[in-house]
């Protein structure tokens, strides 16, 4: 019994981290969506389809790591998906913004 519940409680671990990497994912594909591809190349992060192509991976790999239920395969998919899309977040996104566009491109009211 003890060790039915160990392994129900790994599993909606597994669930919550694979849903937040797809949800981190997701939103650095939508951020870099609403970007203006200028801004990458004024920040000098590579060109807009780039990091489009690579959040839309990392979306892709984190969505399919979703439904898995659990494993090695699935944290592998997990950090395919959020690691790209961490990069992205923490370093592209705060040098892109700062040439507009998007939905925090001006003023914050």
């Amino acid at each position: 019994m003890p060790v039915q519940v160990i392994g129900l409680i790994q599993g909606y671990l597994f669930l919550v981290l694979a849903l937040s990497a797809f949800a981190l994912a997701l939103w650095a594909l939508i951020d870099a969506a609403v970007r203006p591809a200028q801004a990458f190349v004024s920040a000098d992060k590579r060109t807009k389809g780039f990091w489009l192509a690579v959040t839309g991976i990392a979306t892709l790999l984190a969505f399919l790591a979703v439904p898995s239920g659990g494993g090695g395969g699935v944290l592998f998919l997990m950090l395919l998906g959020g690691v790209p899309a961490g990069v992205y977040l923490a370093d592209v996104r705060p040098a892109v913004r700062m040439y507009g566009g998007g939905s925090s491109g001006g003023s914050r009211w």
